[in-house]
């Protein structure tokens, strides 16, 4: 008897035996293939989808930067727009902003291929179940791709076109490229663009150092960066720093302990303005090369900041028009160590914007060093050799001493010394302004002559140079005769020097400026320097070496008006003694004197030696010849109750002096006497000696 139900059971076994079939399992087959391929067809209409993605520029401008010798950043350039975009790699970032910058933003960054399906189910549903948008979703890509494209955040269509970006990018471009583009382009409000332009204008410093609360800060403005802006919303931008702070401790990148210091910290409530040290030599790299991203100076930051704030110091008091100009550099080398154009890079009535180490000025008295250099390996002259300070005309052109004085037969270290005019001038008349030009072409500065007529004034200042002419060439000096180019970028390549002057004749010259008595209140350190006053005293010069470095200073006003009562000495010696102070170390001490040195005293010179000559000193009067002393020829004097003071150097008494022709005394004993005058006016003073000798100074009296 068959049990009920049994043959229903047979056919569900049939049944089943039937589904399971080789047929049905075909059938299956056929359907999860076709599924496949449709998949894979999707897949790789997606693939070329994304590849097809017209991706925005990727080449970013970026700020032009000037870069010192050691790397920091002494000026940039904002971009076309007017931002601040300067180039950061990752590896030049704080780490631990970078681990805060993922944990807040991107968790997953280096797992997901531009978009993370986790963040954005996430995203969805926090935003169902709390009735508002708790978090966006975006991955840190998906930013970046919003950043170039400047995109919108909050619609569907730019949402989905910053997603279809974001794939794109993360196919051609590698994890730390992408990271680069948010370090470059993430918004910090105003226009600060990328985390190195907000590290230095909000900390002032570069973002390879933050502390936790700085890089927390980082972290939270891009979110919103004009509401967040420290400097207009500092409490806002506290309340978004502390909850990047609270997410970085719970995600483990700082500990409890460097939280509760960092929510201590106060947020900057200022920008602080970019660096702009040597602007003008930064503009002269910039416009030279404007290709060049990174221009890298020989400039010493350190010494640049600290000499610009001296220059500030020097011109406070002087006049509102009155400004300055420093120029150091490594002798050794030529390489320009600090260049500061003027007191204040700004368009004010001192012309701050002019570069005043590049400005064409008279040298005044500063180029005698090198007159007496050439004379000395002309044979002229020694330090020793004596030289007549005492009223002289070479055809016609009769230069006067700066204060009207004159001293008699002198040496050529105390002529040198005091700068007296004459005699460097007799130098110059016997070595030939030619020598003179070419050898200051030979230094490789470029003289401009006032119309183009070179003449024997050239020696006093009659000439224009620049400040940066007058360092290389003392540099040269400083250098044992061997004078090369001054260079200021790190990469350039300078060539040899050339012999200037003798070794012998370069260490005397610098051992007579060594001599030279420090201003009032600067160390007595043996510092070779000169001072030099230009006529009318619109340029006070002084210029010395040790034995490493040559510093330059300049002032005066940019326009070329006069000073009145501004001489070197006064005025630019003590920024010199100053500027040599702001160095690092002490100075380094004078070379000793070569070998082939003749180091003796005039008695021991040899006879030629002994006593300056001119090319004219067979038609001049002899050496112990009268000439007035007192007061020299052009002087303006006053006439005491007594009458006037006259006195006489040279000559044999007793002596016989005139005035206008009229003999006053007869038969005078002495060198010094005093005239009896009729009245005030022009006079002509003549005095004659026993021999018949006479000399005579045409002087007003008052």
């Amino acid at each position: 008897m068959t049990r009920p139900g049994a043959d229903w059971g047979h056919v569900v076994r049939t049944g089943a035996t039937t589904r399971q079939g080789p047929a049905f399992r075909a059938r299956w087959i056929i359907v999860l293939a076709l599924g496949l391929w449709l998949a894979a067809l999707g897949r790789d209409r997606f693939d070329a989808w994304i590849d097809a993605t017209v991706l925005p520029p990727l080449a970013l401008e970026m700020s032009v930067e000037v870069l010192d010798r050691n790397g920091d950043l002494l000026r940039a350039y904002t971009v076309a727009d007017g931002r601040w975009r300067l180039a950061l790699p990752p590896d030049k970032v704080d780490p631990k902003y970078l681990r805060m910058l993922l944990a807040y933003e991107d968790n997953r960054f280096y797992e997901h291929a531009g978009v993370d399906p986790r963040s954005m189910l996430r995203a969805v549903g926090q935003a169902l179940w709390n009735g508002r948008v708790i978090s966006g979703g975006s991955t840190l890509t998906m930013q970046v791709a919003r950043l170039l494209e400047d995109g919108t955040t909050g619609e569907v269509g730019g949402k989905l076109r910053q997603m279809r970006v974001a794939l794109a990018l993360e196919r051609r471009l590698s994890k730390a490229q992408i990271l680069q583009l948010y370090l470059h382009l993430a918004p910090f409000g105003g226009n600060l663009e990328g985390v190195r332009a907000a590290s230095i204008s909000y900390f002032g410093k570069e973002p390879y150092r933050l502390t936790p609360a700085e890089a927390a800060l980082l972290v939270a403005i891009p979110q919103s960066p004009e509401s967040r802006r420290p400097d207009r919303a500092a409490d806002r931008a506290e309340a978004a720093r502390n909850r990047v702070l609270a997410r970085a401790v719970r995600e483990g990148v700082i500990d409890a302990e460097e939280a509760e210091a960092a929510l201590r910290e106060a947020v900057p409530g200022l920008r602080q303005p970019f660096p702009a040290l040597a602007p003008h030599l930064a503009d002269r790299a910039r416009d030279e090369a404007p290709q060049v991203q990174e221009h890298h100076l020989t400039v010493d930051g350190g010494l640049q900041k600290a000499l610009e704030a001296l220059a500030q110091e020097a011109v406070e008091g002087q006049g509102e028009r009155v400004q300055v100009a420093i120029l150091v550099a490594d002798h050794a080398s030529g390489e320009i160590l600090a260049s500061v154009g003027s007191a204040g890079y700004q368009a004010d009535l001192r012309q701050g914007f002019v570069d005043m180490t590049q400005a064409l000025r008279s040298p005044g008295s500063t180029l005698k060093p090198l007159v007496y250099a050439l004379a000395f390996d002309e044979g002229l002259g020694h330090p020793e050799t004596m030289i007549d300070d005492r009223p002289m005309s070479f055809g016609g052109y009769a230069p006067q001493n700066f204060d009207k004085l004159y001293l008699g037969t002198i040496r050529m270290r105390e002529a040198l010394q005091l700068s007296r005019n004459i005699p460097v001038v007799a130098l110059t008349d016997a070595l030939g302004p030619a020598k003179l030009i070419s050898a200051m072409e030979k230094a490789g500065m470029k003289p401009v002559f006032p119309g183009d007529q070179p003449g024997l004034a050239i020696a006093l200042g009659g000439v224009g140079v620049t400040l940066s002419d007058m360092v290389q060439l003392y540099a040269g000096l400083a250098r044992g005769g061997v004078v090369r180019p001054l260079s200021w970028r790190l990469d350039a390549k300078v060539p040899e020097g050339q012999r200037l002057v003798s070794e012998v004749a370069a260490w005397q010259v610098g051992d007579i400026l060594a001599g030279l008595a420090p201003p009032p209140g600067a160390p007595s350190n043996r510092l070779a320097y000169k001072t030099g006053t230009s006529y009318g005293h619109r340029d006070a010069w002084a210029i010395g070496f040790d034995g490493r470095h040559v510093i330059g200073v300049w002032m005066g006003r940019a326009d070329g008006t006069p000073v009145p009562g501004a001489f070197g000495a006064d005025v630019a010696a003590p920024v010199l003694f100053q500027a040599f102070n702001r160095l690092k170390g002490k100075l380094d001490p004078q070379p000793p004197a070569p070998a082939s040195t003749l180091l003796v005293a005039n008695a021991e010179l040899p006879q030629p030696l002994q006593r300056f000559r001119s090319r004219t000193a067979v038609f001049e009067l002899a050496a112990d010849a009268p000439a007035v002393a007192f007061p020299p020829d052009g002087a303006e004097v006053e006439l005491l109750p007594a009458g006037l003071k006259v006195r006489v150097t040279g000559g044999t008494a007793p002596f016989t002096w005139l005035a206008d022709g009229v003999p006053v005394i007869v038969g005078l004993e002495t060198r010094e006497a005093m005239l009896a005058l009729p009245g005030e006016g022009f006079i002509t003073l003549s005095v004659i000696d026993a021999k018949g000798r006479s000399a005579r100074s045409q002087v007003r009296v008052r």
